[in-house]
């Protein structure tokens, strides 16, 4: 069974930084996709980024393009999002998952394209 455990968490004020870590318990290089997804309190479940295992091509919702960046340690079985200018808004659960689908830009913000989530790590930003 896959494992994913999140990291990076926390309480920042608006305009800070925040750097999430995922470990997968193997080899990430065994997915086509690794993306990011939050959940605030009485929302559903939000995409925020994926990147792509093998070439490396990362995507974005618009809340958060330009502000966050994915990208992948194959070596660590890691995939980071640096948050960066934080809003109020952005504070959620924050989850990584994978999948093993060959995912468009059309389909790869579904959550249930995607085989194995962690447990998240709480983001909370104040203003």
């Amino acid at each position: 069974q896959v494992q994913l455990v999140e990291s990076g968490g926390g309480s920042v004020q608006a305009g800070g930084s925040l750097r999430l870590s995922c470990v997968a318990s193997e080899s990430i290089t065994y997915r086509t996709f690794m993306g990011w997804f939050r959940q605030a309190p009485g929302k559903e479940r939000e995409w925020v980024a994926s990147i792509s295992v093998v070439y490396d091509d990362p995507y974005y919702a618009d809340a958060v393009k330009g502000r966050f960046t994915i990208s992948q340690d194959n070596a660590k079985n890691t995939v980071y999002l640096q948050m960066n200018n934080l809003k109020p808004e952005d504070a959620a659960m924050y989850y990584c998952a994978e999948s093993s689908k060959y995912l468009s830009p059309l389909t790869l913000a579904r959550p249930v394209e995607y085989q194995y989530w962690g447990k998240g790590t709480q983001v909370t930003v104040s203003s």
